[in-house]
This record gives C-alpha cells, structure tokens and sequence, in this order.
C-alpha cells in the first residue's frame, strides 16, 4: 500500500505569524553551534576510527 503525500497550504507552520528579528537571530545562533557540534563529533569520530586501525596493525 503506497502512502500518499499530504501538501500543505499554508503561509506559515507551526506559529501564528511571521519571526521576530530576535526569534531569527536566536535560531540562527542554535543553527550556527548545532552544525559546530555536529563537525566536532565527525572529526572525533574519524580519529578514533584512525586510532583503532592503527592499534590493530
């Protein structure tokens, strides 16, 4: 049984109007540290993969 996609007509999801400039800065910034977070654990990730292969040679 195939699902079928529901599109939405709508201006704005989830809210009652438009942001605020502060509401969008406060987004931007999460935005912002949750992509340098998300870099830090790639990088841990791929050194202690390199680590593990190098103990095992």
């Amino acid at each position: 049984m195939k699902s079928q996609n529901i599109a939405l007509d709508v201006d704005f999801i989830g809210g009652l109007g438009a942001l605020t400039p502060l509401e969008e800065k406060a987004l931007s910034e999460f935005f912002k540290q949750k992509k340098i977070t998300t870099k830090k654990s790639v990088v841990s990730r791929k050194l202690s993969k390199t680590k593990r292969l190098k103990e095992t040679s």
